[in-house]
């Protein structure tokens, strides 16, 4: 008679754990900070259909990295939870600390009771009247939630890209420059020689929590105008020919009206 299989709970608690992190560190990462005017999300994701980050309610955003069904399974049940709580009670009594204690609880029971777990880290940020009021939880896999003060990095290398947003971040920056932080950080990944990737506009998906809207606060920034707030490389100057001799005269006697040679 063959024995048993037999593993201790420390073991299969770590096994499970490599596992969701694995299965996290395989996708690209996400980048969330404060900005002047409320909270940024920047993903690195190709696809216009599959989004990484999404509006729950009315002053909470929403963003994930890992396995899309999974995490849109959680996105989607946030949704609901948020609807009937402000139905129930109050708009006002929706919150982010309320809907990440729910997916805490969630994320929790499935690591514990189930034997694989979900290969999925989150981020439910909420925007207030003002800076200090604003707020960003970060939970993983196995129900952790933390509270982050000014921005947080997911999936991928994340080390690497937050140790680029650190060296650069600053408190109440624009948004004209939250955004190049941002994309370079994630840029800061995959290129070669210790260079930067130049990520193009169609590669990305931008969108803010903005305390100067109205009711609804989370607006995305698509095509012209996020392509206007990306960094652009610098373009060198061109070389100005020498004026001509005293001695020979000019193709034309009449001053042109427009500027020279690139100024």
């Amino acid at each position: 008679m063959s024995m048993p299989f037999y593993a201790s709970a420390e073991q299969i608690m770590r096994d499970r754990s490599e596992y969701a992190r694995k299965g996290i560190a395989r996708g690209r990462s996400v980048v969330v900070l404060t900005y002047a005017d409320g909270v940024l999300f920047v993903a690195e994701n190709p696809s216009s259909a599959l989004h990484k980050v999404s509006e729950i309610y009315d002053r909470i955003g929403f963003a994930a990295v890992g396995k899309y069904n999974e995490f849109e399974n959680l996105r989607v049940a946030g949704i609901r939870l948020a609807d009937l709580r402000g139905y129930s009670y109050d708009r006002r009594d929706v919150t982010a600390r309320a809907l990440a204690n729910a997916y805490a609880q969630t994320l929790g029971s499935i690591f514990t009771e189930q034997q694989k777990p979900y290969e999925v880290e989150l981020c439910v940020a909420e925007v207030g009247s003002s800076a200090a009021d604003d707020q960003l939880y970060r939970l993983s896999y196995d129900g952790t939630i933390v509270d982050e003060p000014e921005y947080l990095v997911m999936g991928g290398q994340a080390d690497v890209v937050t140790a680029a947003v650190k060296d650069s971040f600053r408190a109440g920056l624009p948004l004209s420059d939250a955004i190049p932080l941002a994309v370079a950080a994630l840029g800061s990944v995959g290129a070669e020689n210790g260079t930067t990737r130049a990520i193009p506009a169609e590669g990305l998906e931008v969108a803010v929590l903005d305390r100067n809207r109205g009711k609804r606060k989370f607006r995305r920034i698509t095509g012209a105008a996020l392509a206007s707030l990306l960094p652009t490389a610098d373009v060198p100057a061109t070389d100005v020919p020498a004026p001509a001799p005293a001695d020979e005269p000019s193709e034309t006697s009449q001053p042109s009206e427009g500027p020279q040679n690139g100024a």
